[in-house]
């Protein structure tokens, strides 16, 4: 079955970080990248550099910055193969966000 891991941090979390720490995370992230259960991964940009667009009674209204205003912000996206959610939630522990301060939301991917 197909997962999303939806990467969540909060935003200067990665730079608060030492270089050795940030070093050894983007390490880790490209461990993952090489794993075979993963099927897609991209890191995104901050999101100050977004743009939201919204359809109210047929006119279109363009935004900058994120839908939401919260604490953590999506940070990336990797999309994986797994047997089951046990699985995709180990792949998921693996990821440096989760353990430094950030989560990853586990959801299943509609297959159609």
């Amino acid at each position: 079955m197909r997962y999303a891991l939806l990467i969540y941090n909060e935003p200067g979390q990665v730079e608060a970080l030492s270089d050795a720490d940030r070093e050894e995370a983007y390490a880790e992230y490209q461990v993952l990248a090489d794993d075979a259960r993963c099927v897609g991964a991209t890191q995104l940009h901050p999101a100050e550099t977004a743009t939201s667009v919204r359809v109210v009674g047929g006119r279109t209204l363009v935004t900058d910055g994120p839908f939401a205003d919260t604490k953590e912000v999506l940070g990336g996206i990797c999309m994986i193969e797994a047997a089951d959610l046990d699985e995709a939630l180990e792949i998921a522990a693996r990821v440096p966000a989760a353990r430094v301060g950030g989560v990853v939301e586990v959801r299943p991917v509609v297959q159609r």
